[in-house]
């Protein structure tokens, strides 16, 4: 997994972000659609890619703490020591949003999904970027999340704007979501 994109490829990613686009990367555990959270055209594009409803909502991924403070800045410490206990790394965490990101990225949820990830293409590219990107197994409703770049293009062929090599992680399947205040495991 200590694999980090050439800056050529990496700067393609980026152009390709900047521009509404999609792009796909490996992650601790599949292959995984990121765009930028805050353009409405980038995010309908991957809810179209994947056919998920935006109700579901989608996960936010960081390179750093730092990058989702806007979101943890007002939790009991208690909270936030627990976050940085598990981070970086395979821990997904519900946190409340407070209406701080836009509506096509909580979805239906009074939460978001966040992670500070410890893979070196998606940390690259959200350290690139300078702040948190979507990111959402690649794969199409129903359909088994990717684990290599082959079935990406299989899924997905000419309708992405861009892919970051590389290897997913060791993790066996995408990573546990778990809501902050309660301790409750959402997804296995």
């Amino acid at each position: 997994m200590g694999f980090s994109p050439s800056s050529l490829r990496l700067g393609a990613a980026l152009q390709a972000i900047r521009s509404s686009g999609v792009v796909a990367c490996p992650t601790e555990a599949v292959w995984g659609l990121s765009c930028d959270p805050y353009d409405s055209l980038a995010v309908r594009r991957l809810l179209q890619l994947k056919q998920r409803p935006v109700s579901k909502g989608l996960i936010l991924v960081a390179s750093s703490v730092s990058q989702l403070e806007f979101l943890l800045s007002d939790l009991p410490a208690q909270q936030r020591e627990q976050l940085a206990a598990s981070w970086p790394g395979p821990a997904t965490w519900l946190v409340p949003h407070r209406d701080r990101i836009p509506p096509w990225i909580h979805g239906a949820h009074p939460t978001v999904a966040i992670r500070v990830t410890a893979h070196p293409v998606l940390s690259s590219l959200c350290s690139a970027w300078g702040g948190a990107l979507v990111s959402t197994s690649a794969n199409p409703g129903g359909a088994q999340p990717a684990r290599a770049m082959f079935q990406v293009q299989r899924y997905f062929g000419a309708s992405l704007d861009g892919m970051l090599p590389g290897h997913t992680g060791i993790a066996a399947r995408p990573t546990v979501i778990r809501d902050l205040a309660s301790g409750q495991i959402i997804r296995v």
